[in-house]
């Protein structure tokens, strides 16, 4: 069928918010055409996307109602297929699973005479592939729920999870919420001790200060198991299992419910753009073969990631990866995902080596992969199709694809919201290689807005990556040694963390009021976190000391980490009780003056955000334009003593507009900002 035939029943939708889209009309009809392709082929061979997206209901090991074993696998490479474990004393051939249609295999073990199941709950079990080239090797299932290792063993061990209580979810899904604000979080970090923190610990320590904050999202990184610690999570070996070094599922699921309970949403930080090279305990050579889940060959392999790529042509793959999104829903209770390393997903070069310009023949060419494409399409009609209430999913994406964050009738790719990446390399930059005094406000201003219409973005000023050990924290870079020496209230001052508190604030506040739709921070970061991120490895003779999160320093009433802290507290509920983030029409900048290092913008027909970011001068009597007349008062104040600031502003005061018009406003006003301070305006009435 001619691209020009195919129907996309809102595709005007599409053109009328970005007329230039209009250019590649022919290819966004035909991609759209290759997904409902798909979902006609998975309803028309598979009964319903309903059913072929729960594959974990018949793949992977099954206890029967009459407490016998059924598994099932597909493994279209392999001459044979048995299970052993410590239920058989590890026998290789005692049982055998019978092959059946396009590559599939199942075994059926009946119950014990007692009429007991003949796996035990908690016992380990392997699958070994025969090969064709005659050997006997050990796999996991790729479907296996929980997977661990012995403390001194490298290789991970399938556990059979069957216990005979499971945990009892108390709440249900939050409802969608207009205002993004989301916490990054690692489980594993987040105690201040130099160990891996469990998720019971998150739950009781981590879960109430992100609700004290005023976070109304959680985005959990590391969760998907991953035989390498140090990969940061984005290694992934055994799929459907929930890592087992920070506890059990049913303690996992506890954490999530209880987010729930604080009407907190919990997102997963899903990885489905590649897979880690392990063998014997991950997807890699599976059946025996350089492919079955991935491409063969070199497109198989990312070099950079030195991993693996898979072929989303495949059905089995396609079953195996919507089913596991799913999984994390159905089972744990997960209310949506950030999808890891889109760009690499959309691009035959994997966004590797090119420096996306915003040309539209960039996103329209042949180097876009139509077949991930498909896939992340496919993803999300499915996801927002089964879950219309609660479901958000997040790209990972700095090409700035168009349409991406359209939904899919449009012609678009369905997801919520994209991180806006650029920010945070922005202010990374502007720290290593400016000083303050020298940061370009046009620029700023434009990296913070340049963004497409109509797609919302989620805003950061820095990102976990920014951390790890060879980087720095905003705050370390701001302050660098001084935080071992001056942050105590008992230190002499320092004009080197004098500045750096004033900045981090002025930073944070300045990307959540302009740069997006929603808003993330990660774990730690909010009270100015010193240092960097380390694991545990040979390099570092396996030392935690940089692998966790400090709580001690904030905790602490006589260090300053606790004005930082306090101000990205009132800085989120600030954005609760106005709600500048759902405005999705672009903020109005009525300034940007260079000279003066001043910014001035409006939010939501109530709030009036200054910016003077210069170092010296203070600014009596300054003029601002101003969109809606009346009353105003101060809301936020970054120079507040609350905040470790000078306290040179009286919150008493309140300002009135006049009819002069100014800065392409219709109405103005005279106010007093002192040097590096952001204040925020309310009207009154």
């Amino acid at each position: 069928m001619s691209s020009s035939n195919i129907e996309v029943p809102y595709i005007q939708s599409l053109f009328q918010a970005d007329g230039y889209l209009t250019t590649h009309e022919a290819e966004i009809r035909r991609r759209y055409g290759c997904f409902k392709d798909l979902l006609n082929r998975i309803e028309s061979n598979e009964g319903s996307l309903d059913k072929f997206t729960r594959g974990y209901e018949t793949f992977g090991i099954h206890r029967t109602p009459d407490n016998g074993i059924y598994m099932k696998e597909w493994a279209p490479g392999a001459e044979g297929i048995s299970l052993r474990g410590e239920f058989n004393d590890w026998n290789q051939l005692q049982y055998k699973f019978t092959k059946g249609d396009f590559g599939k295999w199942e075994l059926k073990i009946p119950p014990k005479e007692d009429g007991s199941c003949p796996i035990p709950h908690g016992s380990k079990i392997k699958l070994v592939m025969h090969t064709k080239a005659g050997k006997l090797e050990d796999r996991l299932s790729p479907w296996a729920k929980r997977v661990t290792r012995e403390k001194e063993v490298p290789i991970y061990d399938q556990i059979f999870w069957d216990p005979k209580e499971t945990y009892q979810f108390k709440h249900g899904h939050p409802n969608k919420p207009a205002s993004l604000r989301i916490y990054e979080s690692h489980v594993g970090i987040a105690s201040w001790q130099g160990k891996v923190a469990t998720y019971p610990e998150f739950t009781r320590d981590v879960l109430p200060r992100i609700a004290y904050l005023g976070y109304n999202c959680i985005q959990l990184m590391a969760v998907m198991e991953h035989a390498y610690y140090a990969s940061f999570g984005y290694q992934i070996t055994s799929f459907f299992a929930a890592s087992g070094r920070y506890g059990t599922p049913e303690e996992l699921k506890e954490l999530i419910d209880t987010a729930h309970g604080m009407g907190i949403t919990v997102l997963l930080d899903v990885v489905h753009s590649h897979a880690s090279k392990n063998v014997v305990d991950g997807l890699n050579q599976f059946d025996g073969t350089d492919s079955c889940y991935f491409h063969s060959g070199g497109r198989g392999n990312h070099d950079l990631w030195d991993s693996r790529l898979f072929n989303y042509t495949e059905w089995e793959v396609l079953r195996f990866l919507l089913s596991n999104l799913r999984w994390w829903i159905e089972e744990y209770q997960f209310d949506g995902f950030r999808f890891d390393g889109v760009t690499s997903m959309l691009y035959h070069s994997h966004g590797m080596g090119h420096g996306f310009s915003g040309d539209y023949n960039e996103y329209f060419g042949l180097n876009t992969d139509t077949e991930s494409l498909t896939y992340l399409t496919m993803s999300n009609y499915m996801l927002h199709k089964f879950y219309p209430d609660f479901m958000i999913t997040i790209a990972e994406d700095v090409s700035g694809m168009p349409a991406l964050c359209r939904i899919v009738d449009e012609g678009g790719q369905g997801f919520d919201y994209r991180l806006a990446m650029s920010i945070p390399d922005m202010w990374i930059k502007n720290l290593k290689e400016k000083s303050d005094d020298d940061w370009d406000l046009d620029n700023i201003c434009h990296i913070l807005t340049n963004r497409r219409y109509t797609e919302k973005c989620i805003a950061y000023a820095e990102s976990h990556d920014q951390a790890l050990v060879g980087d720095k924290t905003l705050a370390f870079w701001l302050m660098d040694k001084e935080m071992y020496t001056h942050m105590s209230e008992l230190s002499p001052p320092s004009l080197i963390v004098d500045r750096g508190i004033a900045l981090h604030k002025m930073i944070r506040l300045i990307t959540m009021g302009l740069g997006g739709e929603g808003y993330l921070n990660f774990i730690g970061n909010e009270f100015g976190h010193p240092e960097w991120l380390d694991f545990p490895r040979i390099g570092n003779q396996e030392s935690y000391h940089y692998c966790r999160r400090q709580w001690n320093l904030v905790d602490d009433k006589m260090l300053k980490y606790k004005y930082l802290y306090a101000f990205d507290r009132d800085m989120q509920h600030l954005e609760k009780a106005f709600g500048w983030l759902a405005q999705h029409t672009q903020q109005y900048i009525s300034r940007k003056n260079q000279g003066d290092k001043v910014v001035v913008f409006e939010r939501v027909e109530k709030l009036l955000f200054i910016f003077n970011f210069h170092p010296n001068n203070s600014y009596t009597d300054y003029k601002i334009g101003v969109g809606y007349p009346g009353r105003y008062r101060i809301v936020l104040d970054t120079d507040s003593e609350t905040y470790g600031g000078h306290k040179r502003l009286d919150h008493n005061v309140e300002f009135f507009t006049n009819n002069e018009s100014w800065d392409d406003r219709y109405h103005s006003m005279m106010v007093y900002i002192p040097c590096r301070t952001a204040i925020v305006l309310a009207k009154q009435d």
